[in-house]
């Protein structure tokens, strides 16, 4: 099989099937990721039937017409030895009960979900993060994946994991997950299946470089190759 590969940084991103994938990966220390939940939320026209008027309007791609198949949790378990996964409601017939689940307050109100659940490995109190998915944004512009979470919801799961240099996210998306990496100063693995969210991951998290925290090293050169 041929993957499209980018390293940039330290973070190498995946053009690829996250299940044809994961298992040439070997053990990473932990996966941070936002699966498609199987809702339709996959842009469209949709959002305008929420009595909002969107921000921006995605185009239409099907990737969350259906959940991911179960293999994928049990490759994600298999490949780290952590686990946050958002939208964990949605997949507990996949995965076993925790007591470690994260709760992110979107402060939005309306006929939108008051907020979402991630299912974490970890044996800790439930713990909730309150921040709306808008805040911070410029006319929206800066969204550009329908369901793309804050960047600082993604910083904050990754500081309950203290040790865990690489960070893997199998459904990468537009690369939010990447991009706390960079900030946060871990490794990151992203896969992404969609090429023009793979091409918007690869630039924000260029950006991220171009625009570090004091303590990040600067960027590696960009490298470009296909793996076999």
């Amino acid at each position: 099989m041929t993957f499209r590969e980018e390293i940039i940084g330290d973070c190498r991103l995946i053009l690829g099937d996250c299940l044809e994938v994961m298992p040439t990966l070997g053990k990473v220390d932990a996966v941070v990721t936002d699966p498609p939940y199987g809702i339709g939320e996959d842009g469209g026209d949709k959002n305008r039937r929420r009595g909002y008027k969107p921000l921006v309007i995605h185009e239409k791609k099907e990737w969350d017409k259906e959940r991911p198949q179960k293999q994928a949790f049990d490759l994600m378990r298999e490949a780290s030895f952590n686990q946050i996964i958002w939208g964990g409601n949605y997949f507990a017939d996949f995965l076993p009960p925790s007591m470690g689940w994260l709760y992110w307050d979107k402060l939005m109100g309306g006929d939108f979900s008051d907020g979402e659940l991630a299912w974490t490995s970890q044996k800790r109190a439930v713990r909730d993060f309150s921040k709306s998915p808008f805040a911070g944004l410029k006319g929206g512009h800066e969204r550009q994946h329908p369901t793309q979470k804050p960047v600082a919801l993604m910083q904050w799961c990754i500081g309950f994991l203290p040790d865990a240099q690489t960070i893997l996210d199998p459904f990468m998306g537009s690369g939010t997950t990447g991009v706390a990496c960079v900030k946060l100063g871990r490794k990151f693995i992203g896969i992404e299946l969609e090429p023009k969210y793979f091409d918007i991951a690869c630039k924000r998290i260029e950006q991220a470089y171009k625009q570090p925290d004091l303590f990040i090293e600067p960027p590696k050169k960009i490298i470009q190759e296909e793996l076999l």
